[in-house]
């Protein structure tokens, strides 16, 4: 079971079916039991995502089909001793936990919902989030990997090809990207903001009130900064570095990193993962940096048009897109209907071979640049090929062969692991 299915399970389940409820087992899978509320809400979930009826001939059964399913992988990892660490279920808990909290806005109102506090419903989730942690590393492990040969990619093609339907019109594009560079007395008075912050939390001010009230973290913010357990790798270098040198309850100095000015303190450390919380205080832009930015950009690409260059060169040396600008600021191969609004506005009215004006593009809540595009090809609207839409065609090869070996598998673990159906 998908990890989002189990924890709207878990929770709308806790408010949906109270203990005076009578339930039954409607199956059994080694030592895992279905419980019919079970049943019942996965199938009236997943009917509600699908538009579908719940009530129609067959459904349920489909259902409970799949949920058994989940529980002979469970089982059979179980069997291969599947290890899943207490660091990685504890960093998914409060992943997810932090993801209710920016649903409903405070800590407070999840446990209103739910009627219990936060390190109760925690509790609650441990046990099911580390069976389906080891359900999908099974399935990782076991067909991650797998992939259609040239020939069997040919042979699916031609096999349902008539059932592709049409191909929708897409287009390859890279781009340019720069961020805008805040003057340095903007920068001074964001550092001075943190410093005075760092100082008044020395002084005894509550961390956790102060960023409520001025972080501009904002996934962060509503909880006092409460970052959760995370591992090495997430943040940025430079907030790692201060982070992981700290001992716990200990305040870094004010942290520059790419997104502006930070204080930390580390709250706990548990070998790579760490629970920190922090107050973000943003560098400002002003008009001028926007209006620099925009200018630095006409002229990239008044070069390019006039011939002085390639796009490709100029984005492996301006493009502050650091996932891109070392391939030539390519974004790769989209679907129109993939685009985001602002993509879409800059390549709608492109030809081949054409650079848009630079344009602003959000890439976060708060944040922004102005870039390029580049349309480098536009494929219209056509009848699925496999010479021109290969790359598609493999991707649904490839899940199609996993799927079926996936079944395969299924039907040998239902030979070798006791279940029943109790319905």
């Amino acid at each position: 079971m998908k990890l989002k299915f189990f924890l709207l399970f878990l929770f709308c389940s806790l408010a949906v079916f109270p203990q005076e409820v009578v339930d039954k087992i409607v199956a059994v899978v080694d030592d895992e039991i279905i419980m019919k509320s079970e049943l019942d809400f996965r199938a009236e979930l997943l009917a509600a995502q699908n538009n579908l009826n719940s009530a129609s001939p067959g459904f349920k059964q489909n259902v409970l089909n799949s949920l058994i399913e989940e529980k002979l992988v469970l089982a059979q990892a179980n069997l291969d001793s599947i290890v899943v660490s207490d660091d990685e279920v504890s960093q998914r808990i409060e992943y997810q936990i932090n993801m209710f909290i920016q649903q409903y806005g405070s800590q407070q109102k999840v446990e209103d919902v739910y009627g219990m506090s936060i390190e109760k419903i925690k509790r609650e989730m441990r046990d099911e989030v580390r069976k389906n942690l080891m359900i999908q590393r099974l399935r990782e492990k076991n067909f991650a990997n797998i992939e259609a040969s040239r020939k069997e990619v040919e042979e699916f093609f031609e096999k349902y090809k008539d059932s592709l339907g049409v191909i929708p019109e897409k287009v390859k594009i890279s781009h340019i990207y720069r961020n805008p560079k805040a003057s340095d007395e903007v920068k001074k008075q964001s550092r001075e903001l943190a410093q005075a912050l760092l100082d008044s939390i020395k002084a005894g001010v509550d961390f956790a009130e102060l960023a409520r009230k001025y972080s501009e973290d904002p996934g962060s913010a509503p909880q006092g900064g409460d970052l959760g357990f995370v591992k090495r790798g997430v943040f940025y270098p430079e907030f790692e570095s201060a982070a992981f040198a700290l001992e716990p309850g200990q305040l870094s100095g004010v942290v520059e990193s790419p997104v502006g000015f930070h204080i930390i303190q580390l709250l706990e450390k548990r070998g790579e993962s760490i629970h920190t919380r922090h107050i973000l205080i943003k560098i400002k832009t002003d008009d001028k940096a926007d209006i620099k930015t925009i200018d630095f950009l006409s002229e990239i690409r008044d070069s390019i048009v006039n011939g002085k260059g390639t796009f490709n060169e100029y984005a492996k040396k301006y493009s502050e897109d650091e996932e891109t600008a070392a391939f030539g600021g390519e974004l790769g191969t989209f679907y129109l209907n993939q685009l985001d609004k602002t993509l879409l506005d800059a390549v709608s009215k492109l030809k081949e071979g054409e650079i848009s004006f630079p344009r602003r593009i959000e890439y976060a809540p708060g944040n922004y640049g102005y870039h390029i595009v580049y349309l480098e090809k536009r494929v219209p609207q056509h009848s699925a090929n496999l010479q021109m839409d290969y790359d598609e065609i493999k991707r649904i090869a490839d899940e199609y062969k996993r799927q079926e070996e996936y079944q395969e598998w299924i039907e040998e673990l239902k030979e070798k692991i006791y279940w029943e159906v109790r319905l």
